[in-house]
């Protein structure tokens, strides 16, 4: 079976590349819940010359968000990008209310006057005149609320303002109230090998829509460069204490997650891949709905995970191979 290097963005009618590159940690530091919700310090030279790297490369997807340093990412994004506009596809998120002084996020909002305020604020920051795909960033919302962004996100689309728009939620039963609404041609759920998200892929092949996919080298686990002796810094969000960060306590990879590694690494290497393109050759073989979104600090992860461009989904075989491994370890990952 011949491997399409783009994938369509749902029934947008957007066309981009199938693995795109997420630029949360390029944003830099900052704080959510009073903690570090980063990746450390960062170069925005280094970050530059990564995006251009990415674009000879063959990456046109970058998704990002006014959150990622309270803008820091989308304006780091918006320079890589001068003059090089239409070879992108621009995801961007909103939802989050934050101090840019501070350097933290407050509260959310996602009501129709803040959409338009936060949709002129990143166009300022991108350095464009629209945004092909506006998503919403908050995972979980009421109906009302969820019901009257889309309503304004339709009102952009209509506008010429957005191409498409979004939602980053895990929430399959949420994510298909959204259909009702015409330009609604994405989700972005967190998915990879040690997370799989069934209901959301079959609600996207069921509507065509996208599914991007956030940490879908579970936070940098898969790329099976941490072994048990590994510690990040504090400033780093995998050391911050967030409940909702899964394979990594106080900085340490967890053991189950080691061990799951290591069980599968062989499949994940086969063909040639490194750990990282066996990951995203997973998510590509997941379904074709799917678009990783790894993240990138140096042009060296740009390499490495855009090089399942050219290795391609994993074969049917392997999938197999891992599902049954990953079925027999205990204890289970949540």
């Amino acid at each position: 079976m011949t491997f399409f290097k783009l994938r369509p963005i749902g029934r947008s009618g957007i066309e981009a590349s199938a693995v795109g590159m997420g630029c949360w940690a390029i944003g830099g530091p900052f704080l959510f819940d009073g903690k570090p919700d980063g990746w450390g310090d960062i170069d925005d030279g280094q970050s530059i010359r990564a995006i251009h790297l990415a674009l000879e490369l063959g990456a046109t997807l970058f998704d990002t968000a006014d959150a990622y340093g309270t803008g820091h990412s989308e304006n780091v994004l918006g320079k890589a990008l001068a003059g090089r506009r239409a070879d992108a596809v621009i995801a961007t998120k909103f939802g989050y209310t934050y101090d840019s002084a501070a350097k933290a996020l407050l509260s959310t909002d996602v009501s129709p006057a803040y959409v338009q305020w936060a949709y002129a604020q990143s166009l300022e920051r991108l350095g464009t005149d629209y945004i092909d795909l506006f998503q919403i960033h908050v995972g979980d919302l009421p109906d009302e609320a969820a019901d009257a962004a889309g309503a304004a996100l339709e009102k952009l689309a209509e506008s010429g303002a957005i191409r498409a728009w979004g939602w980053s939620t895990d929430d399959a039963a949420k994510a298909a109230r959204m259909v009702k609404f015409p330009h609604f041609a994405a989700v972005q759920q967190e998915l990879s090998v040690f997370r799989d998200g069934p209901d959301m892929l079959d609600l996207c092949a069921a509507q065509n829509l996208a599914s991007l996919n956030r940490s879908p080298l579970a936070m940098g686990m898969l790329t099976g460069k941490f072994t048990a002796g590994s510690t990040l810094p504090g400033s780093d969000v995998r050391a911050a204490g967030h409940s909702w960060v899964r394979f990594f306590k106080d900085g340490k990879p967890l053991p189950e997650a080691l061990a799951r590694i290591e069980a599968i690494r062989e499949l994940l290497t086969s063909g040639g891949r490194s750990p990282a393109q066996g990951a995203l050759g997973w998510i590509l073989a997941r379904s074709p709905h799917t678009l990783p979104i790894p993240g990138f600090k140096s042009e060296a992860q740009v390499r490495d995970n855009l090089g399942a461009l050219e290795k391609g989904p994993l074969p049917a075989a392997t999938m197999a191979e891992i599902a049954a491994i990953l079925a027999g370890l205990e204890p289970a990952l949540v």
